[in-house]
């Protein structure tokens, strides 16, 4: 049976943890992305599906194509953040299946029965995927920022044309300014949001 973390890492994780719009001038390595990648694969999603995909906008061209695509508020803090990632999920995610569900292979067959169904569950699970970045990255000593205010399909078509991958929202990563960070925004208590039935 696994222990509790430490209030330190819950705390680093959760507690002190900021969405941050200004960052330091101190890059994110692709060793570190890597990483980042391989704590983040390792959160549970339906039959191990695993839709999300990633794409690390780190470089001044790609940086040159997303800015446009950006709400005008969204756009001075993602390209000064040292990499923006549009998390994604493909709608055919079901093609891996029996790689990534080997003792039950036909399990393709329960997503690509429905379009509909398959779209729905590959939004839910790269959304979960989604989350497990941030917590990963959290985990790694990195700050996050992330956001919708972009313009989907032109994202889509510029960083996932002719692929059946579309995007869902963006986080910005790297080291954030503390300085610059505003007062914590409240959240919704107990009994405002949950019940115990």
């Amino acid at each position: 049976m696994a222990a509790k973390i430490t209030n330190a890492a819950i705390d680093q994780i959760f507690m002190d943890a900021r969405t941050h719009n200004y960052w330091l001038d101190k890059p994110v390595s692709e060793e570190t992305i890597a990483e980042l990648y391989a704590m983040m694969r390792m959160g549970p999603t339906s039959a191990n599906c695993s839709p999300a995909r990633i794409v690390f906008v780190r470089s001044d061209e790609a940086k040159a194509k997303l800015k446009p695509l950006l709400m005008e508020g969204n756009q001075e803090k993602t390209m000064a953040a040292p990499v923006c990632a549009i998390i994604g999920h493909d709608l055919e995610f079901y093609e891996k299946i029996p790689e990534l569900f080997p003792h039950n292979p036909d399990a393709k067959s329960w997503f690509n029965w429905s379009e509909e169904f398959a779209e729905q569950t590959a939004f839910r699970n790269g959304s979960l995927q989604g989350a497990y970045f941030m917590i990963a990255a959290r985990a790694l000593g990195l700050d996050c920022g992330p956001m919708s205010g972009f313009d989907q399909d032109g994202v889509n078509e510029a960083f996932f044309g002719g692929t059946t991958i579309k995007s869902n929202f963006l986080c910005n990563i790297g080291y954030g300014n503390d300085a610059k960070l505003d007062p914590r925004s409240p959240r919704l208590a107990f009994g405002d949001a949950c019940q115990i039935v």
